[in-house]
């Protein structure tokens, strides 16, 4: 019994390696000669990055609108303190 191991079964071997859920990925040990094939490729890479930018600013609107509630609590809060503090001087000099 020979344990042989080929160039067929390093392929395989490192395909698994980079790629253990076995999806089939051009590029990884079998490159795409097809250009209809890369330019799907290209176009499905095309939605991934448009989703992306897409949830990016998504994300970056909510920041912002999170920064913009923060600073207006924090403004009534600062009003509400300036407010309750006149009021407690003014009872303080009629108690006088």
């Amino acid at each position: 019994m020979s344990d042989d191991f080929g160039a067929k079964d390093w392929s395989e071997q490192f395909q698994k390696l980079l790629n253990p859920l076995g999806i089939p990925m051009p590029g990884l040990g079998q490159p795409t000669i097809d250009p209809d094939e890369i330019e799907k490729k290209i176009a499905e890479l095309r939605v991934v990055e448009n989703w992306l930018k897409t949830n990016a600013g998504m994300l970056e609107m909510t920041i912002k609108t999170l920064e913009m509630q923060k600073a207006a609590l924090e403004a009534m809060q600062a009003s509400a303190d300036t407010v309750k503090s006149s009021e407690n001087n003014r009872a303080k000099k009629k108690k006088k």
